[in-house]
């Protein structure tokens, strides 16, 4: 039942909105900083912690696991469309914003994959 879901995103999705476009205007930035990944964090979280607490029914968990699958490629996506000119007109720290996490992120790879190797 893939409608079991849909409540938990729109859930998610609006309070990663609402922190996206707080942070923003926090930065000084006209935009949403990162409230598709606030989104997509909270649903992971919120997801994994109603598991552990025994709170998803067969049919809800399925349709939770659907959205998560859908979820990523949509989001990838509607991040497609963004207004890259505005970010890069706002200066530095939406630069930034944009740079250090993809530089950490390949930083970690070697290390994840170290520790993925030694787990199996």
């Amino acid at each position: 039942m893939i409608i079991y879901g849909v409540a938990l995103l729109a859930f998610c999705y609006t309070v990663g909105q609402l922190l996206g476009d707080y942070l923003g205007n926090l930065l000084g930035v006209q935009a949403n900083v990162g409230g598709v990944g606030f989104a997509m964090l909270f649903l992971v979280v919120l997801s994994d912690w109603l598991r552990k607490k025994g709170a998803l029914t067969l049919h809800t968990e399925n349709g939770i696991q659907f959205w998560n699958h859908m979820y990523i490629p949509i989001i990838v996506a509607m991040a497609a469309t963004q207004n890259v000119k505005l970010a890069v007109s706002s200066g530095f720290i939406a630069l930034a914003a944009g740079f250090i996490p993809v530089v950490l992120g390949m930083a970690a790879l070697p290390l994840l994959t170290r520790l993925a190797k030694k787990t199996q």
